[in-house]
């Protein structure tokens, strides 16, 4: 009797010890997201007065926002290729935006390279189902798209920006409808694409079976063109223009990233969800942008620019298992460091050299140090002479061959050099090149000696 009673208690006990086993090795899964031309104050947890942005800042009340948070680059292209694959924009062999590709051949330049290895390879190779929803704007022959680059599916455009209700690329060339799943393209006209993306994002949820997922949810808002929805429109009636429009399309990818989260939680896997929230670089002062509309508060700078209103970014992360809540980081941190934090949130395995480095250590315990003590950026080409570069170390910071777009078809007198002291004067107004000499070689050898180094790695 006593023998067979443990027999069937064995029997009762061991379901519920298989289920607790299996949930503690359960992998998490991954959500990042990506917004686009997003400005450095814009979502009410970071300054912005004239926002709503609740579900941005439900992220940072639930998890960990960074004060000193770094896009690798001003501009789209360098800043996906850096988030992908963990190291510099230069490192991974992508120094400039991708031409479309009526201009590829005779530019020679053709996007990410196919060798490069992805967060989504990475990903894949752990057992995730691996997707991406939104824009690409990496490469368009089929091994630099998204399925020869390690996701599993895509549904999204593959050049910088579209029409949200056509779908149509209308810059640069000629007009072209760009909407895809896959490399199969699709006809959806007249639907809202962040609507599109939202429903694709749930139904890539709502497919997990047995593998984690990570989707890569890559924004192409609050990029121009402003098509925020009519209702946000007339939210912000009362702002000037181009505010109004910008903050619309603003508050348009808020409300769908809150569908999401709300998502999450109705499936019961918010929990085991890792959220990344970033804006890939600062705000555009283009004419197709109406000259503005974001906001780098006491920033110098926007995109194109790698003054802090460039690359300094919102930047927030949500695990509810491992990140603490409604926590601030001031570290210095950057956006190839998300490549690390996955890889060790997930049990992956890093095959590369890379730049990035695990946030775990600073989200963990606020008076850690930052992992860098050198970040770098370079822009445009390998060549010093041409490319707009930046070497930061401490509070120091220089730029070389500054630039600083000033909207409506101003141009801002700046000069070769500009040294600064972050800590002393954040707004960048005073150069220290000619008062600081020991401090300009210093950072400059920093600059050269690191250039020479990626120059040998690339074949350069």
């Amino acid at each position: 009797m006593f023998i067979s009673m443990k027999y069937n208690i064995a029997l009762f006990l061991f379901p519920v010890l298989l289920f607790s086993q299996q949930f503690k090795n359960e992998k998490p899964n991954v959500i990042v997201i990506l917004t686009d031309d997003q400005g450095s104050m814009d979502l009410n947890s970071y300054g912005a007065k004239d926002l709503y942005t609740p579900n941005m800042d439900r992220l940072a009340k639930e998890g960990v926002r960074f004060t000193q948070f770094y896009a690798a680059a001003p501009v789209c292209s360098p800043s996906r290729a850096a988030l992908l694959t963990g190291k510099t924009n230069l490192r991974a062999g992508l120094p400039g935006n991708v031409p479309i590709p009526e201009n590829a051949d005779n530019q020679g330049e053709y996007g990410l390279p196919t060798e490069e290895v992805t967060m989504a390879e990475m990903l894949k190779e752990n057992g995730y189902n691996t997707a991406l929803i939104g824009k690409w704007h990496l490469g368009h022959r089929p091994q630099n798209l998204p399925n020869g680059q390690g996701f599993d599916y895509f549904f999204g455009h593959q050049r910088g920006c579209i029409d949200n209700y056509s779908h149509f690329f209308y810059w640069s060339g000629p007009n072209k409808h760009d909407l895809y799943k896959n490399e199969q393209e699709v006809y959806l006209p007249g639907k809202h694409f962040s609507d599109l993306m939202v429903d694709e994002v749930k139904g890539i949820i709502e497919q997990k079976e047995e593998k984690p997922f990570f989707i890569y949810w890559a924004f192409n808002s609050p990029h121009y063109p402003y098509q925020g929805a009519p209702k946000w429109l007339e939210y912000y009636k009362d702002l000037p223009s181009p505010r109004k429009e910008y903050a619309a399309f603003l508050s348009n990818t808020d409300e769908k990233i809150g569908s999401v989260l709300d998502y999450l939680d109705e499936k019961g896997i918010a929990e085991n969800t890792i959220i990344v929230f970033q804006s890939d670089h600062g705000h555009s002062l283009e004419e197709r942008a109406f000259w503005g509309g974001g906001n780098a508060g006491p920033y110098r700078g926007s995109k194109f620019s790698l003054f802090e209103g460039g690359i300094r970014v919102p930047a927030i992360i949500r695990y509810p298992k491992k990140v603490p809540a409604n926590e601030v980081r001031d570290q210095i941190a950057t956006q190839m460091d998300w490549f690390s934090t996955i890889a060790e949130l997930t049990g992956s395995t890093v095959v590369e050299k890379i730049d990035g480095k695990s946030l775990m250590p600073i989200i963990l315990n606020k008076n850690t140090k930052s992992q860098h003590d050198v970040v770098h950026w370079q822009l445009k080409s390998y060549d010093d002479a041409t490319g707009q570069w930046a070497v930061r170390k401490g509070p120091w910071k220089l730029i070389g061959n500054v630039r600083e777009p000033m909207g409506n078809n101003k141009k801002a007198i700046v000069p070769d050099l500009f040294l600064v002291n972050l800590e002393d004067d954040i707004s960048e107004k005073n150069n220290l090149v000619k008062s600081n000499p020991d401090k300009l070689k210093e950072l400059l050898k920093l600059h050269q000696e690191w250039l020479k180094s990626v120059q040998k790695e690339r074949g350069i």
